[in-house]
């Protein structure tokens, strides 16, 4: 068992984000999340990383259970990819030292690396697809190149549990399609981690992405089979919207129909 989420809710003052989550993913699985903004993803996501508490329930991560494990420890088996990351790293650090400072989970390198580091990290990099960037600044690369640094950061300590959370957000339809395929390719190799690919455009689904969660007003809509879930009638319910989907290259697309 890689998550399992009981009878979780979590409230904020007066407001309840989430309301009686209860989800499990299990070794193999990889899952995608899909909900509009405010649906209660992004708290959902901090409490698997165990930077907010629930209110009520019970968390288990890579089989241990929150008030019985230091979190800190767990979250070097979590890796997490997200906008929110990409806005603290420094601009003159070179994308090698990006990637070798994601085994020590800091931002900036501080701590001594061996050899055998810098080749994981190079090698990371070459699997991604941009080693050229290596000995680059940062502040030089585009947001597609950015997110790709910020995978082989995610992945230079072997996560068991990959999070990448809105990856695709602010790239050109090309960058986004190239960075979808790398994130398929890695996730099909034997040794993956667990991954959660989380998005409100159901387009970006891979193959791979087998399963889907579907988030809606803080509670789960529906979770199950991606091919069982992604179809017209399910989801003008969920986006309380007419659409029409049509599947196409082992993908799904979204057609609006009339006003939302």
């Amino acid at each position: 068992m890689i998550i399992k989420i009981e009878n979780v809710s979590w409230q904020r003052e007066e407001s309840a984000i989430l309301q009686n989550v209860s989800w499990e993913v299990n070794q193999g699985e990889h899952w995608c999340i899909v909900g509009l903004n405010g649906s209660g993803k992004t708290t959902l996501l901090n409490m698997i990383n165990g930077y907010i508490w629930p209110t009520k329930g019970e968390i288990t991560v890579l089989g241990k259970k929150f008030g019985e494990f230091d979190l800190r420890e767990l979250r070097k088996s979590i890796g997490w990819v997200s906008s929110s990351l990409q806005q603290r790293l420094r601009g003159n650090e070179t994308a090698l030292n990006i990637v070798l400072s994601g085994k020590f989970a800091t931002i900036g390198l501080y701590d001594k690396t061996q050899q055998e580091d810098s080749e994981k990290a190079y090698d990371l990099l070459k699997l991604l697809g941009c080693e050229k960037l290596a000995n680059r600044r940062y502040d030089t690369f585009s947001q597609g190149e950015r997110q790709r640094v910020l995978i082989a950061r995610a992945l230079i300590a072997s996560p068991d549990l990959l999070i990448l959370d809105e990856p695709c957000t602010g790239l050109d339809v090309f960058a986004r399609e190239q960075l979808l395929s790398m994130v398929e390719k890695i996730a099909k190799q034997a040794d993956a981690p667990t991954f959660l690919f989380v998005t409100h455009h159901i387009e970006e689904i891979m193959p791979v992405f087998s399963k889907t969660l579907l988030v809606k007003d803080g509670q789960i809509f529906k979770a199950g089979d991606t091919q069982d879930l992604l179809n017209s009638e399910l989801l003008s319910r969920f986006f309380d919207s007419p659409l029409e989907v049509e599947r196409r290259n082992e993908r799904n697309w979204l057609t609006i129909l009339g006003n939302p």
